[in-house]
């Protein structure tokens, strides 16, 4: 059985159409990484927890910040990832201040080989993105993510959006 995750996708409706909040990995291997290299936030699914609830953890873990508990999510789907991972999103409209990001960490050998242990961000930025940035930014993989949401929410109109934290 394929390893399932789950993630939120953070979006708010701008002048220009919607933004959407992607974090950038932590740790050695993603810190010359920029276009291609960005993520919904996201996380495996424990054995025997809702999906939705295992998005909303992942959101605020990785971030800091709690989704908004009032505003309806609207399940964009599971999208296939390399390796067979099935990954559930749904898309919440709420803000933050990239600036204020605040993740958990992890440790893994680093460097590698050297026996020592090093501990990092799994998350070290987020930004907020437009269409164009965003499907510039996000993984290869989750194109399809930004796509679908785009199509259904992207020409929404109501506030200006200042771009924070890119």
């Amino acid at each position: 059985m394929p390893a399932v995750s789950a993630g939120l996708l953070l979006y708010r409706r701008c002048t220009s159409g919607a933004e959407v909040f992607l974090v950038h990995p932590g740790g050695p291997y993603w810190a010359n990484k920029d276009a291609g290299a960005w993520s919904v936030p996201k996380g495996l699914v424990d054995p025997g927890e809702d999906e939705l609830a295992c998005a909303r953890r992942e959101f605020k873990e990785e971030t800091g910040f709690a989704a908004s508990d009032g505003a309806p999510e609207h399940d964009l789907g599971v999208f296939r990832q390399a390796g067979g991972k099935r990954l559930h999103v749904w898309a919440i409209e709420g803000d933050c201040n990239p600036a204020e990001l605040r993740s958990n960490l992890f440790e893994i050998e680093w460097p590698p080989k050297s026996g020592r242990t090093g501990r990092f961000p799994e998350v070290d930025r987020g930004g907020w993105f437009d269409r164009a940035h965003a499907l510039l930014k996000i993984a290869n993989g989750q194109r399809p993510i930004l796509e679908k949401f785009y199509a259904a929410f992207g020409v929404d109109r109501s506030r200006g959006c200042t771009v924070r934290g890119q």
